[in-house]
């Protein structure tokens, strides 16, 4: 098979990249090229960050800031607010521009190179999150951190200075 059958054979599989990839193509994506993604720094009036937890193979265990990869066509505010309606729930102000841009490179090869856009984002001490069956240890736990968490993922220790 060339490259242009097999383009072919994506393209086919892919007929709307917009509404997301299969899980191989997203990770040879992942293998060959930096994905652009948004990270929520959400604080409250008190100054606490809301973080969320997580458990995967490529970034390990620990606390994160929600986010989310940008896909093919899709604005920045969009993703924002899918990441927002997906992950958190309520209502969220964020901030029109982006106070840090981060290249993000790993080790590893799958989802091993990101361009990371930080928004700032405003949420009322109110909001209680709702976790509903989820364990502190299920990854989309939800949790409002006074400071920095020593658990902070690795991979996020870039905003510490943030949090």
């Amino acid at each position: 098979m060339n490259i242009a059958d097999a383009i072919a054979v994506l393209d086919k599989h892919v007929p709307n990249p917009s509404a997301g990839l299969p899980d191989e193509i997203f990770y040879y994506i992942s293998r060959t090229t930096p994905l652009v993604n948004v990270d929520l720094l959400i604080k409250d009036e008190r100054g606490r960050t809301l973080l969320s937890w997580r458990d995967d193979r490529y970034t390990g265990k620990g606390w994160h800031l929600p986010g989310g990869i940008i896909r093919f066509k899709e604005t920045m505010r969009k993703r924002l607010e899918k990441v927002v309606a997906t992950e958190i729930g309520a209502q969220i102000k964020f901030e029109t521009k982006p106070v840090a841009v981060n290249e993000i490179i790993l080790k590893h090869r799958i989802r091993g190179h990101f361009i990371s856009f930080l928004y700032r984002c405003h949420l009322s001490s109110t909001f209680i999150p709702v976790n509903k069956d989820l364990k502190r240890t299920d990854s989309g736990y939800l949790l409002w951190h006074e400071s920095c968490p020593d658990d902070l993922l690795k991979v996020h220790k870039i905003y510490r200075e943030y949090l």
